[in-house]
């Protein structure tokens, strides 16, 4: 079965787990075209994702201009489809995040993708995240396409579901995907009970080469890692701040920040005020191996986020048998269980964080291989890319 992937950005450091999706989908017989709006020139630290780039297409790469063809084809070609697209995506700019204009840019990449797709022969086309990107396919789907869904992660669409009309997305897709419970509670809130039906829980997955790794002990090093972009909704600000009363309180330890963003220099700032430079260090962006070497190297992740959806680091560290300190916060209850698996502690409260790295630091060795070794069988029971992959595969060959 021809299948096509739609993505905002593609390929990107953050977005493996879309990569590892895909290349799951193919290992069960699909064949996957990828399409993506940008991405053709971003700077890539994994090889993996060079090779996804060169196997992708990108809707804007000839820039606005080359949307002008497709738009004047697709009104020669098919005048009624185009006017009913476009009062459609008119509709989309209404009370919405951005001005109309975008919503008829959305429209003119939907030309240029459809004939892709057509020429293709591909019957369904699936879209990550539920923002510009579904409704794009969307507004192709309108255009005369083949059917749509998309995956919802969430938080950005679950902070202004009503602006981005998730709903008028969930009512024409074929389907739709939530990575956690807690996501597909969120997309029912947004849209009729007889739409119910088609929101399906489908986890994000880890690839063979994290769960099948030789264990390697946990470290004597106090050492502990937090792994993502950084921004601030991932509340590294408040690490930092945690950081330092541990270290007003003579606490031993070593944090890895692994990752880069948008509040680098803030948090270097931060750093330096703090007097904290021999006992944090920023990484930059780094390769899934060397997100895994720095995972390894560490007796725990922490990420102290405000706003989530279910974090793949979270899994990934879970797979190499590192227990997680991280918040209750969206699907991350779900999957972190305090006690066994790791340390949860409420969003944005600075005494918690600093309870539970405390705690976390003060633990044997014995009693936190214990808690990693828990964390594997659960993450190996809920994450295997190839067994959510399966249950995707099924959502696509009923659209056949």
């Amino acid at each position: 079965m021809r299948i096509a992937y739609f993505v905002n950005q593609y390929p990107k450091v953050s977005h493996s787990f879309i990569r590892r999706e895909i290349l799951a989908l193919e290992r069960q017989g699909f064949e996957v075209q990828r399409i993506a709006l940008r991405g053709w020139d971003d700077q890539l630290v994994d090889a993996e994702d060079v090779r996804e780039r060169e196997r992708t297409r990108y809707v804007l790469q000839a820039g606005l201009a080359g949307l002008l063809l497709p738009v004047l084809l697709r009104v020669l070609k098919s005048p009624r489809r185009f006017m009913a697209a476009l009062g459609l995506a008119l509709r989309m700019g209404r009370r919405a995040d951005r001005a109309w204009f975008y919503h008829v840019v959305y429209l003119a990449e939907a030309c240029r993708l459809l004939p892709w797709l057509v020429r293709n022969e591909t019957r369904h086309v699936h879209a990550h995240f539920g923002t510009n990107s579904a409704e794009v396919v969307m507004l192709a789907a309108a255009l005369g396409g083949s059917s749509y869904s998309f995956t919802v992660h969430g938080p950005e669409e679950f902070d202004k579901p009503e602006f981005i009309h998730l709903g008028e997305k969930v009512r024409r897709a074929a389907f739709v995907v939530a990575i956690s419970s807690y996501g597909r509670s969120q997309l029912y809130r947004w849209v009729e009970h007889a739409h119910w039906h088609k929101v399906e829980v489908v986890h994000c997955g880890l690839e063979r080469a994290f769960h099948e790794v030789e264990p390697v002990p946990v470290p004597a090093t106090p050492r502990l890692v937090c792994v993502g972009r950084l921004c601030e909704q991932k509340g590294q600000l408040l690490l930092l701040e945690a950081a330092r009363q541990l270290a007003e309180r003579g606490c031993s330890f070593e944090l890895v920040l692994a990752g880069d963003g948008e509040m680098r220099k803030q948090i270097e700032t931060l750093i330096e005020r703090h007097a904290l430079q021999d006992r944090v260090r920023i990484t930059g962006w780094i390769s899934s191996e060397q997100v895994r070497a720095e995972l390894l190297a560490a007796r725990a992740l922490v990420l102290p986020s405000f706003a989530e959806g279910l974090p793949v680091v979270i899994m990934e560290a879970m797979a190499l048998r590192r227990p997680v300190l991280t918040t209750y916060v969206a699907g991350i209850p779900e999957l972190v269980r305090p006690g066994e698996n790791g340390w949860l502690f409420p969003a944005g409260a600075i005494d918690g964080l600093v309870a539970a790295l405390d705690d976390c630091l003060a633990q044997p060795v014995e009693v936190l291989q214990r808690m990693g070794d828990a964390a594997y069988a659960r993450v190996l029971e809920r994450h295997s890319i190839d067994r959510e992959a399966s249950k995707l595969a099924e959502l696509f060959r009923r659209q056949a």
